[in-house]
């Protein structure tokens, strides 16, 4: 298996900003595009959803209704970008998304929709991103440099942290002022800019040759790579912890802690605001400042997550809590960059595919799982919930690195 992992050569002093590329600059043109419209379908479709039934365990089912395919079908989607241009997976999902949610709008408009038809858009919508989330890590080396990917991820996840600052307040005045099918037919029309974009851009070169294997052959393969290396197998692991350690506190815990210390849904917004910000700035900063030592860095921002994340618990003002909510956004900013951006250079474009669906996985896999393990400690303490968290973070990291491969990542 060690053919299909590249070595990790020193990156160029000062490579060209991948901005500078006409290909870089559609593709991200047209994902920031779709990002802000799709604030119009994350206002919207909850809002249909009580508005229709009054219920959130409505809500939460319809949650999982697009989690659950998500989570099953990552490996297989992973191990098809591999075999099919990731460039026509990407808009194939993409013109999926935009008959789905017109056909929504319609509905809405014409006062004939059912509560049946949202759970169908949110379960086509979770099988759409098993596939374009792989597909989309694979594509992005075929645009840029290789020394150009931490400016590249760099810049699409602070479009996707911006997006998802500044899309919700308009996209719920749209909702308010004309109502949710307006907001559909938007998110439609914003899902043809991604595709424009993608039509203009090439197909990367064809990765593999030769007999095709079977898919669940493929995706062991994609396994089996993962688990052979170690570097590649604790970076997975620490991304893991971070979004596993966050998912739950943060969205159950912060909740439950603002409610009964402050009794105000704005401090809750307040907070997340600060994490958004927080993950604003560390996005940017990875793409501005050049890391030699990645290993250390990633290990250090893991550690600090763990430090924020444990006193959260005990504060009880309201800027203590949001600031080191700040913090953790930022530092989690900063280390996923240069996670994805490490396994992008590192692996060969024949596996690369089915490399970021274990990633995505290990990640979007366990989120309903932290979510619950969440709500069953918070009810029993809050505090206990953020200290344990902290902990497993620190621990995660303090065990990754005592592998020295780990710490030798550059």
């Amino acid at each position: 298996m060690a053919a299909h992992v590249a070595s990790t050569q020193p990156v160029p002093a000062k490579p060209q900003h991948p901005l500078r590329e006409r290909n870089f600059r559609l593709l991200l043109t047209g994902t920031t595009i779709s990002l802000i419209g799709d604030q119009c379908y994350i206002v919207a479709l909850p809002w249909l959803v009580l508005q229709m039934t009054g219920s959130a365990v409505a809500m939460g089912t319809m949650l999982m209704a697009a989690a659950i395919p998500r989570a099953v079908l990552m490996l297989l989607g992973g191990a098809i970008s591999d075999r099919i241009s990731p460039r026509k997976i990407l808009m194939s999902t993409a013109s999926t998304r935009t008959v789905l949610v017109a056909a929504i709008a319609v509905l809405i408009w014409f006062h004939a929709l059912n509560i049946q038809e949202l759970y169908a858009l949110a379960f086509l919508f979770g099988v759409a991103d098993a596939f374009a989330l792989p597909a989309m890590s694979a594509f992005l080396p075929s645009l840029i440099k290789r020394e150009q990917l931490v400016a590249g991820n760099s810049a699409l996840q602070t479009s996707v942290q911006l997006s998802m600052i500044a899309g919700p307040a308009p996209a719920g005045f749209l909702v308010k002022a004309f109502g949710a099918a307006w907001a559909f037919f938007l998110d439609a029309i914003s899902f043809l800019f991604i595709i424009a974009a993608l039509w203009a851009l090439p197909d990367p070169p064809q990765s593999q040759t030769g007999p095709k294997k079977a898919l669940w052959h493929s995706i062991g393969e994609g396994l089996q790579i993962v688990a052979k290396d170690a570097q590649l197998r604790s970076l997975i692991i620490i991304a893991t912890a971070i979004n596993f350690c966050i998912a739950g506190p943060v969205g159950v815990g912060l909740a439950y802690l603002t409610k009964i210390r402050f009794g105000s849904p704005a401090a809750y917004g307040a907070t997340l605001s600060a994490l958004g910000v927080g993950a604003v700035l560390g996005t940017t900063l990875s793409g501005l400042v050049k890391v030699r030592r990645r290993g250390y860095l990633i290990l250090t921002m893991g550690v600090v997550i763990g430090l924020c994340l444990a006193p959260m618990g005990m504060m009880w003002r309201l800027w203590e809590m949001s600031a080191l909510m700040f913090v953790i956004g930022l530092t989690a900013g900063l280390s996923n960059v240069h996670i994805v951006s490490w396994i992008q250079q590192r692996v060969e474009a024949a596996v690369r595919g089915r490399i970021m669906s274990v990633v995505m996985t290990s990640n979007v896999g366990l989120m309903p799982f932290s979510l619950a393990v969440a709500g069953v400690m918070v009810a029993w303490s809050p505090k206990w919930t953020f200290l344990l968290a902290g902990a497993l973070m620190v621990a995660s990291c303090a065990v990754a690195a005592l592998q020295k491969p780990v710490r030798e990542i550059q």
